[in-house]
């Protein structure tokens, strides 16, 4: 219990990086930006990450990347930048108190992060994947690759997803955070401004 409050409480401090949290105008600015930039970034990795995976024969030919246009929001990706920001980051910060050099404190993330997406995976699998009758899987079928759990995760996708989150969390989510503290303050919020009415038109573009 005592942990999870050391952790809660981060949200009111300043992080290692110098950063106050939920209270100031600064580190929402920081959430929408990164919200919207990885809306996008998500997006465009996932090209790349689905050509080699379509090697396995686990892409549909009409997968969604391979048809919609390329500024087209990917929200799930910039929901996880959020999500990673709220939980993983005050965890982060946590480890950081804790472990004797960063490169612990990075692996232990690593671990933990790894650790949460093959749950996560496996489980909302579980619950929403189930195969037909006939064994097809509606949205995925991991079933047949070599370190798969349960036929639902599988351990590469969760390896690269915590390859991702370490370096969100320690390179991009404080690089992008920094550059905007350096900035002049009305310059910052009308980039935070001009990147949410960019996003809002993109869906717009892309939906209708």
């Amino acid at each position: 219990m005592a942990s999870f409050k050391r952790m809660f409480m981060k949200f009111f401090t300043k992080d290692q990086e110098g950063r106050y949290h939920v209270l100031t105008v600064e580190w929402w600015r920081t959430l929408f930006v990164v919200f919207c930039v990885f809306c996008w970034v998500g997006h465009w990795l996932e090209i790349p990450y689905c050509t080699f995976m379509d090697q396995f024969g686990i892409v549909a030919d009409d997968y969604a990347v391979w048809v919609e246009p390329w500024f087209t929001p990917y929200w799930v990706y910039g929901i996880g930048a959020v999500a990673m920001t709220l939980v993983i980051e005050p965890f982060r910060e946590d480890v950081i108190t804790k472990r004797k050099t960063t490169w612990g404190a990075v692996l232990e993330t690593f671990a933990c992060t790894v650790a949460v997406s093959a749950v996560l995976e496996t489980v909302i699998g579980l619950i929403i994947n189930q195969p037909d009758a006939a064994g097809t899987y509606p949205y995925w079928d991991n079933s047949q690759l070599p370190l798969n759990i349960l036929g639902q995760g599988w351990l590469v996708n969760d390896l690269v997803i915590g390859v991702m989150a370490i370096l969100y969390l320690w390179v991009f989510y404080p690089a992008i955070d920094a550059w905007l503290r350096s900035l002049r303050p009305w310059v910052a919020n009308t980039l935070c401004l001009a990147l949410i009415a960019l996003i809002v038109v993109a869906a717009l573009l892309a939906y209708l």
